[in-house]
């Protein structure tokens, strides 16, 4: 295998948003769940996907460095350590330590950390992060249950995670150079002993500069916009056939787990079938996953179901306040993810799943070890498609935050518009 980029997402729906670009540009891209046990062929790129976010810093290091060993086994020339687009992280991390663990795994003395994705509202400008129109800190971002984002200055929020790099930024100024411009901010920058750097990015241009004037540096850090740069480095252009999948079967159904603004919205939204699962129910001992699953059964079938346990952040902060956070969180992921291997067992072909936490609870309860990626839904959300123990299933693992209000009912309908003009 002659790999042209190795990734490494922190966690799964990440993964499939940073493959989707990659996709969408010319890539043949495979995604995998976890380290793989040995090589894959006929590949231009390997997206190993991690739940790695919200874990222990340590564990999420030694979970990266397992990742990157592989990759650079694989003979990987660049790694790409692919983070959220609003830089989720806890007070310990995870960023600034599993950056500074690959740093030193490459050899690198320097990389760029960018999580710019225009395309999806967010942009880093003088080493802001905005969401739309407004600073990551005036976000809804800033209420999030596990990673509440309260600070926008991203050198500011880097530089306290890590131990002992520097943490700089590279500016709009520097951009308007071009390419050139952009390799002497980074050696100016590396000399004065800079070994992380903010990079400013406001439109997709910014990014193709971003991603060749690293292109020969072995490690970067980057949400999923960074990867539209980088196929056209290695003479790919974009193909439809590197999306095509295989035709959808099954029921179709939505397992919702995350509690962000956008998948609120998509839940309010959804004109269907719907079961709740209530955190404070599982804790009291309520087997919410049997009920969850002989509601859904005879239910099964051309119109989608939805199995949800998101809610409005004041309900959530209440759960957690009764549970603690870790426990709710843990409670609600384990259910769903049951729930999700039921469906798939009872004959769901097709299965959104929606926010990060949950889809890699999911997946892994599925058994799902690789994911051939398919057609773009909405900005940083595909349909993939897996072998799983239960049969072959469509799978999109939505990020919380991505979206259109109607995402739901869109999903199904642009999988049955993928196969028609695949069959064309």
């Amino acid at each position: 295998m002659s790999l042209k980029l190795g990734c490494i997402a922190d966690d799964f729906t990440g993964a499939t948003d940073l493959a989707n670009n990659l996709v969408r540009a010319g890539m043949r891209v495979v995604q995998t769940i976890g380290v793989p046990d040995g090589p894959i062929a006929d590949v231009d790129a390997v997206v190993v996907a991690l739940k790695s976010r919200t874990t222990p810093a340590a564990e999420a290091v030694a979970m990266s460095l397992a990742a990157a060993r592989w990759l650079r086994s694989q003979g990987a020339p660049q790694l790409y350590f692919k983070v959220c687009s609003t830089f989720d992280s806890t007070a310990a991390g995870n960023i600034g330590p599993v950056a500074e663990a690959l740093l030193a795994e490459t050899g690198s003395r320097f990389a760029i950390v960018t999580p710019a994705f225009p395309e999806n509202g967010r942009t880093v400008f003088k080493g802001h992060l905005f969401v739309g129109d407004v600073l990551l800190s005036d976000s809804p971002m800033r209420q999030h249950p596990l990673t509440p984002m309260t600070d926008a200055n991203l050198v500011r929020v880097l530089q306290a995670q890590v131990k002992s790099a520097r943490v700089g930024l590279v500016d709009h100024r520097a951009l308007a150079r071009g390419e050139a411009g952009l390799r002497e901010r980074f050696a100016a920058l590396q000399a004065d002993g800079v070994a992380l750097a903010i990079a400013d990015a406001v439109t997709d241009d910014d990014l193709r500069l971003l991603a060749a004037a690293a292109s020969d540096q072995p490690f970067v850090v980057a949400g999923s916009g960074l990867a539209i740069g980088i196929p056209a480095l290695h003479g790919l252009r974009p193909s439809a056939a590197a999306a095509q999948l295989p035709p959808p079967r099954g029921a179709c159904a939505v397992v919702s787990g995350s509690c962000s603004a956008a998948t609120n919205a998509q839940v309010a939204a959804f004109d269907g079938e719907r079961f709740a699962v209530d955190p404070l129910r599982l804790a009291a001992g309520d087997d919410l996953v049997a009920q969850a699953l002989a509601w859904a059964r005879p239910r099964l079938g051309n119109q989608p179901l939805l199995v949800y346990a998101t809610a409005e952040p004041a309900a959530v902060q209440a759960v957690q306040q009764q549970l603690g956070a870790a426990q709710a969180g843990a409670l609600v992921e384990d259910a769903l993810a049951a729930i999700a291997q039921g469906l798939v067992e009872a004959g769901v072909g097709q299965l959104v799943v929606a926010g990060g936490e949950t889809s890699g609870a999911c997946v892994q309860r599925l058994g799902v070890t690789r994911l051939r990626i398919g057609p773009q839904i909405d900005p940083g959300v595909p349909w993939c498609h897996s072998a799983t123990p239960q049969g072959p299933l469509h799978l999109a693992l939505k990020s919380g935050n991505f979206g259109g209000r109607d995402f739901f009912a869109r999903a199904f309908l642009n999988l049955r518009d993928a196969e028609g003009a695949g069959a064309d």
